[in-house]
């Protein structure tokens, strides 16, 4: 397998299910449940032995479903009968619009986090991601001209949409007729979130859930260990294809990186998919990719865009400042090389037997 392809399966999928059955006694039966949404595909793990009163399997994934087709019809911004898209059309400024409580949720956790970064997570730079071509429209296929940045840049900024009502009714408002909300760097880890809550609640309290590569798991496998995920290394890292291996009990882990979408300029640059709403461009720097680890997907998912937009030295820094286990693989010449910060040391450190 190429050096490429390795990174290509490390950042994409990047998270692999380390389970090893170390006992002769039988191991407990595990449900295993796939399907595909937002874009991607899910996989949902749990232990069902002694869950006398859980739903069978089949209706189990049909509640799952549900709930992820209900996190799109209020946060893809593909679909546009959705909450999102109807905010994004409303050109109103005056009254503001109820949304879902999930809505307002994922909302108010995206503005915490640009507090907490600094701006670098900003869920209003859609108009800038479109205009660069990396929206549902992808018929961009020049770069834009200053006239056209500047354009979008000034309805862009966390300051131009306002989170009002309470936490079971929320509104929200815009400060201009053309601010455009994304939430797409966060909704993801969101609905990872929503399933684990949700299987909690059925009683199950040993399960796994990943949707496109971000995870969330919690108590143990089969075996009686926890839910083992081994972030994995270029082998032109360290020339051997290694791996880091992170429990998941009550903690999520989400990625980001410019390793599936990205274009290069006229000038050969590569431009990620991911826009610095600072620079009001796409990324355009060595940071391969930011691994994070978190209570929550949400929150990870959020982080580690935030982090990637920051780059290597300002994201690590702000890493290391906030106590965030995170880790970063970053571009050197022909090769790569890895950052652990202190806190997933830590972690990792706690976790040896």
């Amino acid at each position: 397998m190429s050096p490429f392809r390795i990174l290509f399966s490390l950042l994409a999928a990047c998270l692999l299910l380390a389970a090893c059955n170390r006992s002769e006694t039988p191991a407990p039966p595990t449900v295993t449940l796939r399907g595909e949404t937002m874009g991607t595909t899910y996989t949902v793990k749990y232990v069902s032995d002694g869950l006398k009163q859980t739903p069978a399997p089949q209706e189990v994934q049909k509640q799952l479903d549900g709930l992820l087709e209900e996190v799109n019809r209020q946060m893809s911004t593909y679909r546009e009968d959705s909450e999102i898209s109807r905010f994004n059309r409303m050109r109103d400024t005056g009254r503001p619009m109820p949304v879902s409580a999930d809505f307002g949720f994922v909302t108010a956790e995206a503005v915490r986090l640009n507090g907490l970064t600094g701006g670098a997570l900003d869920v209003t730079v859609g108009p800038l991601v479109n205009l660069w071509g990396f929206g549902p429209d992808k018929s961009v296929s020049r770069e834009p001209s200053p006239e056209q940045i500047a354009a979008a840049s000034r309805v862009t900024g966390i300051d131009k949409i306002a989170l009002g009502g309470t936490s079971d009714a929320p509104t929200l408002a815009k400060a201009q007729p053309e601010v455009y909300l994304d939430l797409s760097s966060i909704a993801k880890g969101y609905g990872v979130d929503k399933l684990a809550l949700h299987l909690e609640s059925l009683g199950i309290g040993n399960y796994l859930v990943e949707i496109g590569g971000e995870l969330r798991g919690k108590g143990k496998n089969a075996q009686g260990e926890s839910w083992r995920i081994g972030i994995e290394q270029p082998q032109i890292v360290q020339g051997g294809g290694t791996q880091i291996i992170v429990p998941l009990d009550n903690r999520a882990i989400a990625t980001s990186g410019d390793y599936r979408n990205f274009h290069t300029d006229t000038h050969g640059r590569r431009l990620s998919h991911i826009i610095d709403p600072q620079r009001h461009e796409p990324i355009s720097h060595n940071l391969a990719s930011v691994s994070v680890i978190a209570d929550t997907a949400a929150t990870a998912d959020g982080l580690s865009t935030a982090l990637f937009v920051l780059g290597e030295e300002r994201g690590f820094a702000l890493a290391e400042k906030q106590g965030l286990a995170v880790f970063f693989i970053v571009r050197e010449g022909g090769g790569y090389r890895t950052q652990t910060s202190s806190a997933l040391k830590k972690m990792l450190a706690q976790e040896q037997p």
